[in-house]
């Protein structure tokens, strides 16, 4: 009887195994919302570190997180880092390219819960009296990360996040 709960444990484990394998070696996530104001009064929202706990879903998470900037805190060069609860974890920003009032792109590293390594988009784009505001990470997903995926679904885990941020974001700029 032992025996056969073990071949069956260590069959269950290799199939998750397995299945986890034949998941994609890159993930992204992405989310857009309308802004009701133009990309000029969105843009230094995103392109500022200081400016990100008026509309950061992470920033709510934990409101006692450490945080530390760069001797830049907007613009190509900023730096960001935090260390906070089990729901932010801890990690850095570096923006890496800053178009006004279009894109904003940054470098992303997570230390804690778990490492990795990713890239994040913002694009601004007009559309009549709105601004088509893109949110998108992106970036590989080694074999551990595959294996969560096998248990969590990773576009909607990030994703509500990205949703509640810039619907947070969409009430700062339309103020």
């Amino acid at each position: 009887m032992l025996k056969t709960i073990a071949l069956v444990i260590v069959v269950a484990m290799a199939g998750i195994l397995i299945f986890a394998a034949t998941k994609p070696d890159t993930f992204r996530v992405e989310r857009s919302i309308a802004i009701k104001a133009p990309p000029e009064k969105i843009f230094p929202l995103i392109n500022d570190f200081k400016q990100w706990d008026a509309w950061s879903p992470w920033e709510k998470k934990d409101p006692a997180m450490k945080r530390t900037y760069g001797p830049a805190t907007s613009g190509k060069g900023a730096h960001y880092a935090w260390q906070g609860n089990s729901d932010v974890g801890q990690g850095s920003m570096d923006i890496v390219e800053s178009v006004p009032s279009s894109k904003v792109a940054l470098k992303l590293d997570f230390v804690k819960p778990f490492e990795g390594h990713n890239t994040v988009d913002f694009s601004l784009v007009p559309q009549g009296e709105t601004t088509r505001v893109t949110w998108a990470m992106q970036g590989p997903s080694p074999f551990i990360t595959k294996v969560i995926q096998v248990f969590c679904n990773m576009d909607s885990m990030i994703g509500k996040d990205f949703e509640a941020g810039l619907a947070s974001l969409k009430a700062a700029a339309e103020k």
